[in-house]
């Protein structure tokens, strides 16, 4: 079977892979398959489990605090609305898109695809449709950022003085939740499903190829613009307009960067006293308490991360644009590595959701987003966008790879342009 890698273009021919094993591609290293700790049947439980569980996490009280006598639960959908109701209407559509309706569709599409691949020998026409919407939808179900969004936010509470803190059924089903989502994340292997949905052909020797962008299926270049076979998805050699897109997008986050940072990214009152809270802050804060590894993570998430893509995929495109045959191995990795990395760096704006609805006790204490967090928000979410919209092919064609890298050698074949 012939599959054509995602982030340099070369054909490669797998063959049937054993149990604990993974197939690597031989030009920039990137893991093609993986069979070790991974399981249809195990990811169909975790992702049933977590759809299920996404149910009482949204009815229920995530938790419950008590503060002079006066108490306050926090469910999530409150704390959308409160935000929809201070007049943040687009930071809380994009977070109740974010937390609460992407993860009940993408574990919805998740579960029903497996189920049928587990029981059935059948491959209804929907099947493939179905497993590229979980597939898309994969980076911005941001269940488990939210899970680390909510730990920030009860330490938080936790420090507010004559303040008592209690985890109600909702927050433990939302515990629960967050780490079955990583669980059906590592034990999917999206090689394995898409094979079982549809095996890959065989290609003819020496005759030119075009590979889905999306299950790297391998047509005819004749076909190029038709729907997939596999996911219905519309084949192209590379991404339509990728350079242009992204670097529309890239401009954008970077416009946002310097606010995202300076404005506040939340607005609280305590017992009179009014504090703004910016990225820094929060960090400080934790490193004054000693809670440093926990603000070791939000300044990689908040601060590191979303600065770092920008600066990767700008140096991805330069590479395009100049034809450099240079680093190409090292660029393509870290372009992987931001492009997973960056559905962290909305920990700090979803804190907010978290803690806005739970201080709430009138002149004693109150909460409210600010101006960081909704430009923070737009920073991140062009980034993710960007890392989506661009090709990591492109810098392989640019240079002429793999001519172009020695040390790889001239075996591999090239997916045509």
């Amino acid at each position: 079977m012939t599959i054509a890698c995602p982030d340099c273009g070369t054909l490669q021919d797998l063959p049937p892979p054993s149990r604990r094993s993974k197939a690597v591609c031989r030009l920039c290293s990137r893991d093609l398959e993986k069979t070790s700790g991974r399981s249809i049947t195990a990811c169909l439980a975790c992702s049933l489990a977590t759809f299920l569980l996404l149910i009482p996490s949204n009815v229920f009280p995530l938790i419950r605090v008590e503060l002079f006598g006066m108490s306050s639960a926090n469910l999530i959908l409150v704390g959308i609305g409160k935000l929809w109701g201070n007049q943040w209407v687009l930071l809380a559509a994009i977070s109740a898109a974010l937390v609460i309706a992407i993860p009940f569709i993408r574990f919805g599409l998740l579960s029903a695809v497996l189920a049928v691949l587990r029981f059935s020998d059948r491959r209804p026409d929907w099947l493939g449709p179905a497993f590229r919407w979980a597939v898309w939808l994969d980076p911005w179900a941001m269940t488990d950022v939210f899970l680390l969004a909510s730990f920030v936010g009860y330490y938080r509470l936790a420090h507010l003085h004559a303040a008592h803190v209690s985890i109600e059924i909702g927050g433990g089903c939302f515990l629960a939740t967050g780490f079955l989502t990583m669980l059906s994340r590592a034990a999917l292997d999206r090689r394995t499903v898409w094979r079982a949905i549809r095996h890959e052909g065989q290609p003819e020797p020496g005759s030119e190829t075009v590979s889905c962008t999306t299950c790297d299926l391998v047509r005819p270049v004749s076909c190029e613009g038709e729907p997939c076979p596999r996911c219905g998805a519309r084949l192209y050699a590379r991404k339509p307009d990728a350079m242009i897109r992204t670097a529309a997008l890239l401009l954008g986050a970077a416009a946002f960067v310097l606010p995202a940072n300076i404005f506040p990214m939340e607005v609280s009152s305590h017992l009179g006293m009014s504090q703004d809270y910016t990225i820094f802050t929060g960090v400080r804060e934790l490193f004054e308490n000693g809670l440093w590894p926990l603000g070791c993570i939000i300044f990689c998430t908040s601060i590191l991360i979303p600065v770092g893509k920008i600066i990767v995929i700008a140096w991805c495109l330069l590479s395009v644009w100049r034809r450099s045959p240079r680093h190409l191995i090292a660029k393509t990795k870290a372009f992987r590595a931001v492009a997973e990395l960056g559905r962290w760096s909305k920990t700090d704006p979803f804190t907010i959701v978290f803690f806005v609805p739970l201080v709430n006790f009138g002149a004693l204490a109150t909460a409210t987003a600010g101006w960081g967090a909704m430009t923070f928000m737009l920073m991140s979410i062009f980034t993710m966008i960007a890392s989506l919209t661009f090709d990591p092919r492109l810098m392989w064609d640019a240079a002429e790879a793999p001519s172009t890298v020695p040390e790889e050698g001239t075996a591999a074949q090239e997916a045509p342009a």
